[in-house]
């Protein structure tokens, strides 16, 4: 069995966080990492301490909102977001830091991500946001979108 670059190890990780998520649209989940070590992992839903999409149903549903379209109508927070606040609240910097994300990260997570001093940002899944792309481009972020799929490991 091959063994797996750093990036498929750490989107192979952020594939597992994202089966934590709550979302009844999408499942996100994102991690942080600086010096091939994880800071922060992160995955899409509601705000600590309130109900969960899958409890009060989805807002954006409700609303007939569609995707890469008004990222603030949402019960939730993005799974960016919940892996760049968890790295708030413990005080580490993310200077030059790697953001590994299922998918592609909106605008609203890209200004995010470029403000915190991430470098660069691997996604899998596309998510219909151009503005997004743009400005990781101008920001001079390397992004790469990397074709994933997981081996099935033998016992």
């Amino acid at each position: 069995m091959r063994r797996p670059s750093w990036d498929e190890y750490f989107m192979g990780i952020a594939q597992d966080v994202a089966k934590r998520s709550t979302c009844l649209r999408r499942k996100v989940g994102c991690i942080i990492v600086k010096d091939k070590r994880i800071l922060s992992t992160g995955y899409n839903g509601a705000v600590t301490g309130l109900p969960h999409c899958v409890q009060r149903g989805c807002l954006r549903d409700k609303m007939n909102i569609s995707p890469g379209e008004r990222q603030e109508l949402c019960w939730g927070l993005h799974a960016e977001q919940n892996a760049l606040l968890f790295t708030i609240a413990y005080g580490i910097s993310l200077s030059n830091a790697f953001l590994y994300c299922t998918h592609q990260p909106c605008i609203l997570c890209a200004k995010m991500i470029i403000q915190a001093g991430i470098k660069k940002v691997v996604f899998c899944g596309t998510y219909p946001d151009k503005l997004a792309l743009d400005i990781f481009k101008e920001a001079d972020v390397d992004l790469q979108q990397l074709k994933f799929s997981f081996e099935k490991t033998k016992v």
